[in-house]
């Protein structure tokens, strides 16, 4: 009995939601699929600008012959979290902005632009070799984040590109 009111609560609900208008972005008619496997990010030229534009592709495609560009600027620092009583770093943050401009690939106009920020967090109390591991560790993880994050702009403003 108790199951079938969860269904019943929970189909009420998505019939609410599509009243609405509300519709999955990347669904048939999402406003987002306009970007998928369109858009040509500008070549990296560093380890973690790499690390950016491969994990912008796996999840929106390489956009060789897309409508849209992407230029990016992706930097990052390390900052002291953790210092013990002997004055050494056990714990370092790695902070990182991505900074990107959509470009329409015809017109060269800039469609929608912005500044994501984040940081992740790494080890750094063990031998020299565990250390750069971590912080390298972290680098992949900060940009991973960071393209999440600008795809996620990105898709929020699809509806307003032009098609």
């Amino acid at each position: 009995m108790l199951l079938s009111d969860r269904r019943t609560f929970l189909l009420g609900g998505l019939g609410a939601l599509a009243g609405c208008g509300f519709s999955p972005a990347y669904g048939p008619q999402g406003a987002a699929t306009v970007l998928q496997d369109n858009i040509l990010l500008d070549a990296p030229k560093t380890r973690s600008s790499y690390i950016f534009v491969r994990e912008f592709e796996t999840r929106m495609g390489r956009g060789e012959g897309g409508k849209y560009a992407l230029s990016y600027s992706v930097t990052f620092y390390s900052d002291a979290v953790s210092i013990d009583k002997n004055d050494t770093t056990n714990r370092r943050n790695l902070v990182g902005t991505a900074t990107y401009a959509l470009r329409d690939r015809d017109t060269r106009k800039v469609l929608t632009s912005g500044k994501e920020t984040n940081f992740t967090g790494y080890s750094t109390s063990g031998t020299t070799v565990a250390s750069q591991a971590a912080r390298r560790d972290a680098q992949v993880r900060l940009m991973t984040i960071l393209a999440d994050q600008v795809i996620r702009q990105l898709t929020a403003a699809a509806p307003n590109l032009p098609k």
